[in-house]
């Protein structure tokens, strides 16, 4: 019996692409190689399509994929020519043009299988600023927020915020993840600071009420019946959980389970479900929640394509309950299967 194909798209053109390098290779050594060959695929900070290493054995530890700084362009292809038949793409991307609709709409015209959530529900999770607005019509808790938009007079939009929140504030581009561009402002200085950082990254910025709250995260895996977990906390040693924090400096670590009540438990599943129901999600979703000392929940947002690396939250929730790190793996390319079919369906 042959092998299916595995397609390991990685890299990117975000500011999140070192997250997505360690996400693919803990992908390509933990795939079940008695199924799967792997194809890799670096797409560049520029945008280029380069052919890397195909495995048909797990790879030695050793081995590395290829980054920005051992680029072989030598290697460049079109991106069209990733298609191959029967085959099933894996986009390990994070963030702008991979996990917001971009990538996921040049694999549907392609006519390729992938994993992860659609068009529509990548580009809406994205958008912190869309996702909010969604969610608050099927009644899911969220924080209060003000929303800025590039060319709106900053002062006008700082005396908002003094008007309806209260400092401490969070300013977060509305599409990014991985706290890139997220920064704390306790002032109306450090708020017009924060603002112009986020706009350095997106041209429309989310401001929330910043809360004294545990982040506890529900991971989120299926299709038309998403299944969810039980909640895991991150424990941060740092007053505020940064990209620094998450990848560089590593001054996180992860309670899982949570130490939270059954109905607190609960709660959060089930907002999860909804909210994944609400934009559409299909395959895997990261939900991330508040919670504060009084009891109150509050959504902070949905990760459709969360860090993927085998110490990774979501990876480690499924590895709670019981689903192995190459048993997620190979869930999702079903997922992934199923959706493609359907979709293929919808056409006709």
């Amino acid at each position: 019996m042959s092998k299916e194909t595995l397609i390991l798209l990685y890299g990117g053109r975000s500011a999140e692409r070192e997250v997505s390098v360690l996400s693919a290779e803990s992908v390509m050594r933990a795939v079940n190689y008695e199924r799967f060959l792997v194809k890799t695929y670096f797409i560049t900070q520029a945008g280029d399509f380069i052919a890397t290493q195909v495995f048909e054995q797990a790879p030695d530890q050793s081995e590395r994929l290829m980054t920005n700084e051992t680029i072989d362009f030598s290697r460049k292809i079109a991106p069209s020519a990733i298609y191959e038949e029967q085959a099933v793409v894996f986009p390990v991307l994070h963030g702008p043009m991979g996990e917001d609709g971009s990538i996921q709409g040049f694999l549907e015209v392609l006519g390729l299988p992938y994993v992860g959530t659609n068009i529509l529900s990548s580009s809406l999770a994205m958008d912190k600023i869309a996702t909010k607005q969604a969610l608050s019509t099927v009644g899911v808790p969220q924080v209060d927020y003000v929303t800025y938009f590039e060319g709106e007079a900053i002062a006008d939009k700082i005396a908002q915020v003094e008007k309806t929140l209260t400092y401490p504030v969070f300013v977060k581009p509305a599409n990014m993840g991985s706290s890139v561009g997220i920064s704390k402002a306790d002032d109306a200085s450090a708020l017009e600071t924060a603002i112009q950082l986020a706009l350095h990254y997106d041209s429309r910025i989310l401001i929330e009420q910043g809360v004294s709250a545990r982040e506890i995260e529900v991971g989120i895996l299926g299709n038309t019946d998403p299944q969810t977990t039980l909640p895991g906390e991150v424990v941060k040693d740092v007053a505020f959980y940064d990209y620094d924090a998450k990848y560089i400096d590593n001054k996180i670590t992860m309670a899982i389970p949570a130490e939270i009540t059954e109905s607190v438990a609960d709660a959060m599943r089930n907002y999860a479900a909804l909210a994944f129901k609400a934009i559409g999600g299909c395959g895997l979703s990261r939900c991330d929640f508040f919670l504060t000392a009084d009891g109150d929940i509050y959504l902070n947002e949905l990760n459709t394509m969360p860090g993927f690396t085998q110490w990774s939250m979501y990876p480690k929730l499924w590895e709670n309950m019981g689903l192995s790190y190459g048993d997620l793996i190979e869930a999702l390319v079903d997922l992934g299967k199923e959706m493609y079919t359907k979709r293929e369906a919808h056409l006709n």
